[in-house]
């Protein structure tokens, strides 16, 4: 299923103005730090702001309830956007695709950041809220499969899961970027926070998109796909051709992913709300705890990228849903003592430590299970798949749990659900174990992209 493309020539341009392997996941990292930011300061806000804005007739738990919910709407569009996305990303190139999410999400959130409240227009508010909330889960849809392509596809073979990290470190850096901007604003007093303050994080994303759009334009397209389109090889709709070929390869990724992605929006978002109404634990606190974690996260990544080149990155991605299942429980611990120090501590194991080994390889490792002609396509609908079918509710799931049993051992039993999952998934995911694994994994990154 090919078509013939009349734009040969410009692989040889592509190939001839490539740009350095660091450069490209430099600028990974920097946009999908952006774009996160974006998408994480409405889980923040979910958690402190728009219960009360927002939701104001409704009592304390169903307004956080409802608040999480427009959290999840989110996710809806982000399978949607995945496939738009990914369909041409394989037909036009990596580089356009990654611009336009850029520019959809940076527009969404600003609106965010001027829409009035229930108080001024009345049950408009939600909705547009929701409208907007839904925009930014399309964007984002086609933003982490596109910069981690441009990472890894620009990496040699040998150090593709170091190089692939940096688009991943995205997440944890938008989250402690996003925190660290409430966390300032969180000062003010409740009345001024809840008018204005609040806005002001959101608004700031107009000076980061700027950033991130300079460092993008600057970047030459995947060397892959320069090669997929000299070869005449881009195919006509490349979500079907990837659904066709890789299917068992699509929903091993959503599988493998669904405990790193409910684990993070539980650290994200729910914990925040968790310490604050049910340990009793300080705004700043629980803001500074979600700071931390991602701080430690962002170190970790590249560290586990790079041992995944040597010991396989199915070797360290199941290290990580291990390391998640087994450290939940003690977390859980930690924050019902109500000590704000023993919070941070729980955080930054599950969050900053545990999720290390699988999230640092996780751009490396599902990207290489497709096909370069239909790579963005397979790697996007997975990812988004998962997100729609885990993370999305993940929250308003846990909180449920929490009101229906008055315990956390059910939010727990929850957590070690998806994690299981998780560990069945990664196993059948293709691709071997340590050492023996990575030299396999170097033959078959080369026969995928037809070298």
């Amino acid at each position: 299923m090919t078509t013939r493309s009349p734009h040969v020539h410009e692989a040889n341009d592509a190939d001839s103005k490539r740009t350095s392997p660091l450069r490209v996941a430099l600028a990974s990292f920097i946009g999908t730090t952006v774009e996160y930011y974006d998408f994480f300061i409405y889980g923040t806000a979910s958690a402190l702001v728009f219960p009360k804005l927002f939701f104001p007739d409704a009592s304390p738990l169903m307004g956080v309830l409802l608040s999480f919910a427009t959290f999840g709407v989110g996710f809806l569009a982000r399978p949607i956007g995945g496939v738009v996305f990914g369909h041409y990303g394989d037909r036009l190139g990596r580089k356009k695709m990654l611009i336009i999410s850029l520019v959809g999400m940076g527009a969404a959130t600003i609106l965010m950041g001027l829409l009035p409240g229930y108080a001024q227009i009345g049950v408009a508010a939600p909705i547009l809220l929701t409208v907007l909330r839904l925009a930014q889960g399309f964007a984002v849809g086609g933003e982490w499969g596109g910069a981690t392509l441009m990472a890894v596809e620009h990496a040699p073979t040998a150090r593709k899961g170091f190089y692939g990290s940096f688009a991943q470190m995205g997440a944890p850096a938008g989250t402690a970027t996003a925190t660290m901007a409430f966390l300032a604003v969180s000062q003010l007093p409740d009345e001024q926070f809840l008018s204005w303050g609040w806005r002001i994080p959101f608004l700031f994303s107009g000076v980061l998109i700027v950033v991130g759009l300079i460092i993008r334009l600057s970047l030459s397209e995947s060397p892959d796909f320069a090669a997929v389109r000299a070869k005449n090889a881009v195919v006509k709709i490349p979500a079907a051709e990837a659904w066709r070929t890789h299917r068992r390869e699509i929903l091993l990724v959503a599988g493998t992913f669904l405990s790193q992605g409910v684990f993070s929006y539980i650290c994200m978002a729910y914990l925040v709300s968790y310490g604050t109404t049910v340990a009793g634990i300080d705004r700043t606190f629980t803001l500074l705890g979600v700071f931390v974690a991602g701080v430690v996260a962002v170190v970790l990544y590249p560290v586990f990228g790079s041992l995944s080149d040597r010991l396989s990155r199915k070797s360290m991605y199941l290290t990580g849903a291990i390391a998640m299942a087994v450290t939940i429980w003690p977390a859980f611990v930690l924050i019902e003592t109500g000590n704000r120090w023993l919070f941070m501590l729980a955080l930054a194991l599950v969050f900053g430590v545990a999720m290390a080994p699988a999230a640092g390889v996780t751009g490396s490792l599902f990207s290489m299970v497709f096909r370069s002609d239909v790579r963005y396509s397979g790697v996007s609908i997975g990812y988004t798949l998962s997100q729609l079918i885990g993370s999305a509710f993940a929250p308003t799931v846990a909180t449920a749990l929490y009101a229906y049993s008055g315990s956390s051992s059910s939010v727990v039993a929850y957590l070690l659900l998806v994690s299981a999952i998780s560990i069945v998934c990664v196993i059948k995911l293709p691709g071997g174990w340590g050492r023996a694994g990575a030299r396999a994994q170097l033959a078959s990154d080369d026969a995928l992209n037809g070298r």
